[in-house]
């Protein structure tokens, strides 16, 4: 028995190690053609590169990236959320009115002085059908009750009430567009500088040619001030007495003209 099994693993053993020759020999071309592939990729993306990653982790990037860009509202060709958004022309002539006059405001809501302001500036208020008082309703109207402005919505919706009563003869939509149009494209008036007003009182107070006493002598005929003279009394250290009408003439008297040589 013991003849017979070694026999048969005898026989049985060119088998099974010709069978791990031709495995040996697959892995070995296995490794080739790895190798040969790794060399290719090599040339192709050098070493300073980032590492190559299999096609399975782009492919999720790649759906990483678009579920993102779904669920933001934005796709591939479109722009991201950071793309800044063309204001209309009404909303900048709110936010210019909304950040006038204040330095720290951010255009985003505005107070009822600038309220009131734009619809002066922009013609809105009009003496008959819609006044300052008018303005001034509409804007307590439209904003919230813990709050002292108004928003862009707030704003377009304060318009529209003023625009039923300013054209009633126009349906509301109608109205709104007139009154928008009116708005649009405007900034905040800046008026000039104020002026005196001319009164008797100022016109008495400042005429130097009226004064009297020590005020008299601080201005000179013309009106002009004559300084720390018109203050203070100079003593007269030249010689000549006060009286003296001949004052620096002595020179001329005493000393003969110069001979012609």
């Amino acid at each position: 028995m013991g003849t017979t099994e070694s026999r048969r693993r005898r026989q049985q053993s060119p088998s099974t190690s010709g069978s791990d020759e031709q495995a040996n020999g697959w892995t070995d071309a296995a490794c080739s053609e790895d190798m040969a592939e790794f060399k290719v990729q090599m040339a192709k993306h050098p070493p300073h590169h980032s590492p190559l990653r299999p096609p399975s982790e782009h492919s999720k990037d790649r759906a990483l990236k678009r579920l993102s860009s779904e669920s933001n509202g934005t796709g591939e060709s479109k722009a991201g959320s950071a793309t800044p958004v063309e204001l209309t022309a009404l909303e900048e002539s709110f936010r210019r009115f909304a950040i006038h006059g204040d330095t720290r405001a951010t255009g985003k809501d505005m107070h009822g002085k600038n309220w009131s302001k734009l619809c002066k500036d922009c013609g809105i208020i009009d003496g008959r059908a819609i006044t300052l008082t008018d303005v001034d309703i509409v804007f307590t109207k439209v904003k919230k009750k813990s709050c002292r402005t108004i928003t862009f919505d707030q704003f377009k919706e304060a318009l529209g009430e003023l625009a039923r009563k300013r054209f009633k003869d126009k349906t509301a939509e109608e109205a709104a567009e007139e009154v928008f149009k009116m708005v649009e494209g405007k900034s905040p008036i800046i008026s000039g500088v104020t002026r005196a007003v001319a009164s008797p009182t100022v016109s008495r107070l400042t005429d130097t040619t009226k004064f009297t006493g020590s005020h008299k002598e601080r201005f000179d005929e013309t009106g002009r001030g004559k300084g720390k003279a018109g203050r203070v009394e100079i003593v007269d250290t030249s010689g000549y007495v006060s009286g003296y009408k001949h004052a620096g003439t002595y020179e001329k008297k005493v000393k003969p003209p110069p001979k012609p040589v």
